[in-house]
């Protein structure tokens, strides 16, 4: 797959990925600003302006009017913020790319921020963290991110606390917007049916008076632990939920593919360890699954399940019991090549969607510094040996590196604690 990085004058970066046998395409504009660039008294803030960014613009003054301009076309388009990013994107027929320039570049420069829509959005968010409340298979992964990384940036919900949420001015807004969306903090990323000289003079007509300076500060985040930590979530449910993990490797990290491995091999798929241990051999779980996370200076690994009350001790051991053995004993030759290809099986098959190269595109841009191309990524899965993997675990799975966080109707955490062995 090529790809074609541009300049603008003013600094922003447009990448260019073409695809063939598509008639649609993806633009994203993208900022590196999310959770981890606010303070406490403002979390939250950056999924706010996600939010506020489609109520209305100087051009296009309500909701309602943004949505039908897409709607119009057969387009979708929508956003997301996580900790080091946040991203807003629209996918239409190609013949409608001008539409999507025009209406991301009306949304990041000429929002409106009414008051009268910043406080009837608090309560859509509130609502938002209230289901979040009530949804323990996608609360626990927060808690355990909290758990690992303590009361700093990174360990916040990008969804702010209700408070916070409640306190945010919009004065707040146009502050931390001035500071960080800017154009060398930012990048566009077009995929699909493009041509190339076609979105040069686009993203030169739309994009070109971006502002080029900001104020972007982030203190360096390194995560280091002494000792295996709990943190129990009391809920009167019907399944726990529980994520055990460890420290990983940022995105820069040689150690980032082989991290990459051993999830597949953990729960890559119906034919991957955890789920023949806890699903198939026991009847433990209905979903067990494991994954790495790779930020700018930290990451992680975490298995995460929901598991049967009284079954929860075994499950636990049963993870541990395959963190151990991937320390102990090289994976087969056999394996290792199963979790190669289950990992460039699925980069591939996500390639087929637009939206989801652009994603792709738009990490490597803003936060990974290096853009390598899929077939780049291929080689780099397929030189992953079985002693990387092994050496890669035994740096992972130490007994002081375990966190775990669970939420069911349990309140000892001694219980618990005798379990975090290796």
């Amino acid at each position: 797959m090529q790809h074609k990085l541009i300049t603008l004058e003013n600094g922003l970066r447009v990448l260019i990925s073409p695809m063939h046998q598509v008639e649609s395409v993806t633009v994203m504009l993208a900022v590196a600003a999310g959770s981890r660039n606010e303070t406490k008294e403002v979390n939250g803030l950056f999924h706010f302006i996600e939010h506020l960014a489609f109520k209305g613009t100087k051009k296009r003054p309500s909701a309602s009017k943004i949505a039908s301009e897409i709607d119009s076309v057969g387009g979708m388009f929508n956003a997301f913020t996580d900790k080091e990013m946040t991203a807003y994107h629209i996918k239409l027929a190609a013949k409608h790319t001008e539409l999507a320039f025009d209406v991301l570049s009306d949304m990041l420069t000429n929002s409106l921020f009414k008051k009268e829509e910043i406080e009837k959005e608090k309560s859509v968010l509130i609502e938002e963290l209230n289901m979040y409340e009530d949804t323990p298979m996608r609360r626990v992964e927060e808690v355990f991110i909290r758990l690992l990384y303590g009361d700093n940036p990174m360990g916040w919900g990008t969804g702010g606390e209700k408070e916070t949420i409640r306190k945010i001015k919009r004065e707040d807004f146009l502050n931390f917007q001035e500071k960080l969306y800017f154009s060398k903090n930012m990048a566009v990323i077009v995929a699909g049916k493009v041509r190339e000289e076609e979105i040069k003079k686009l993203a030169n007509k739309y994009l070109s008076d971006f502002r080029k300076l900001g104020q972007k500060v982030s203190k360096s985040i390194i995560l280091h632990q002494e000792k295996p930590k709990i943190k129990l979530v009391f809920k009167k449910t019907e399944q726990a939920h529980l994520c055990l993990g460890v420290p990983g490797y940022p995105n820069s990290s040689p150690r980032r593919f082989p991290t990459g491995v051993i999830a597949a091999i953990l729960s890559g798929g119906m034919s991957s360890r955890l789920f023949q241990q806890i699903r198939e051999r026991r009847g433990l779980a209905y979903y067990v699954l494991t994954m790495p996370e790779f930020n700018t200076d930290s990451g992680y690994l975490f298995s995460q399940a929901g598991v049967r009350l009284e079954k929860i001790d075994e499950a636990i051991k049963v993870i541990l019991g395959e963190y151990q053995d991937l320390a102990k004993k090289k994976v087969s030759p056999k394996e290792l090549t199963k979790a190669k290809e289950y990992l460039k099986g699925g980069m591939i098959l996500a390639l087929e969607d637009s939206q989801q190269v652009a994603n792709r595109y738009a990490y490597q841009v803003l936060l990974e510094g290096e853009i390598r191309t899929p077939e780049e990524v291929i080689k780099l899965i397929d030189a992953v040996t079985a002693e990387e993997v092994q050496q890669t675990a035994q740096e992972l799975f130490q007994p002081k590196n375990l966190n775990l966080a669970i939420i069911g109707p349990y309140k000892e955490e001694g219980r618990f604690k005798k379990l975090l062995v290796l």
